[in-house]
């Protein structure tokens, strides 16, 4: 998959039989998935289908997991998914998103654009999403190792639970493991423990045991200048390098950002602090040298990719490469006069969030 635009989206077309289709749209709830064959360009795959997603299967546009059946690999992946993004009145969010974070040094999913036909029918215009497993390992040539996704508010980092403010039961509960071995969960649940029980003076000692603090600071940066509200307990999978033994993060979901919440409305240029959430991130900042870590590293983010120059002509080329086929998109054509206003929103909230990370900026000294 490539992770630069393109002028022509690819075209996907997916086929289902009418009777798979009817049980599909039967309950959109259902995980389940259904047969189907897909064709891009001259090659023909035989696919399994499913919804995706939570609140988001209640949109007109669906989103889709596709899972390849036969073959059983399609460009070095087993599976992909494709977001219809409905909520996004720009489309280009996540991609937009999970690319600066890749430009600030942060493991993250490939992705583009697509175009969507099934069964004849246009879908519209679509992100194709990276899967986060053993084979986005392979194709970065990094050590095997565990990999849990966060399905839940309960991915804290916390003893507590997010979702009903009493003591987990189980400290993997919020995680869903995506590849690993039943001795992966120890390790996740050792990390979480020595994250809550080192005493302070142990802390910067040893967390760097389990934690690679680096690309820690580089993903909370990401989640800051991005402001994803929900990043910080949710939409991320975590990594188990299996040479070093430390975790990393990974961005996933991040339509909710550069100035809109999760419903698409607009979110204050203020409203995700700049020390960001959670237990983790609370008990890093809480060392001076990484305190200072992490304002050198705003810093520099604000220079060289958080800023009008840098990210206006990424937002641009994806404008120009998405709006031709939204005229024919049925759930977009009839918005495209909100969509051409999304660049200049962007911009504006990139000054905004700027002024006011500076301004907060004397408060990690």
């Amino acid at each position: 998959m490539e992770n630069n635009s393109q002028n022509n989206l690819p075209i996907y077309q997916v086929y289902i039989h009418p009777l798979d289709l009817i049980e599909l749209k039967r309950d959109i709830w259902c995980d389940d998935p259904v047969p189907a064959k897909l064709t891009i360009g001259r090659r023909k795959l035989n696919i399994d289908i499913a919804y995706r997603g939570s609140h988001i299967r209640k949109s007109k546009k669906k989103s889709y997991h596709i899972s390849f059946f036969k073959p059983a690999h399609f460009r070095n992946a087993k599976e992909l998914h494709l977001n219809a993004e409905y909520t996004d009145p720009s489309l280009i969010r996540n991609k937009l998103s999970l690319d600066f974070f890749s430009d600030i040094g942060v493991l993250s999913p490939q992705s583009r654009h697509v175009f969507l036909k099934i069964n004849g029918k246009n879908e519209g215009v679509y992100l194709e999403l990276e899967s986060v497993d053993e084979h986005f390992l392979a194709s970065r040539y990094l050590p095997k190792g565990a990999i849990f996704y966060a399905v839940d508010g309960d991915a804290n980092f916390s003893l507590m639970s997010d979702l009903d403010k009493e003591v987990k039961k189980s400290l993997v509960l919020g995680y869903q493991k995506k590849f690993g071995t039943d001795q992966d969960d120890f390790f996740l649940q050792e990390m979480i423990l020595k994250v809550n029980t080192m005493l302070r003076s142990e802390f910067e000692a040893e967390i760097e045991r389990y934690i690679h603090i680096d690309k820690y600071l580089r993903w909370l940066a990401g989640v800051v200048f991005t402001q994803n509200y929900d990043g910080f307990v949710h939409n991320y999978a975590l990594y188990r390098n299996g040479d070093t033994g430390q975790f990393e993060i990974i961005p996933w979901d991040y339509d909710a950002t550069w100035g809109r919440d999760v419903n698409g409305k607009y979110m204050n240029e203020d409203y995700v602090r700049i020390e960001g959430f959670n237990t983790l991130t609370a008990r890093i900042l809480d060392v001076p040298i990484y305190r200072k870590r992490y304002k050198m590293l705003l810093q520099q983010i604000m220079k060289e990719q958080f800023t009008t120059e840098y990210m206006n002509h990424k937002v641009d080329q994806l404008v120009s490469d998405v709006r031709p086929y939204l005229l024919q998109d049925p759930y977009e054509k009839e918005r495209i006069s909100n969509f051409d206003q999304e660049p200049e929103f962007i911009s504006r909230y990139i000054q905004a969030r700027t002024k006011y990370i500076k301004s907060k900026l004397p408060t990690l000294d």
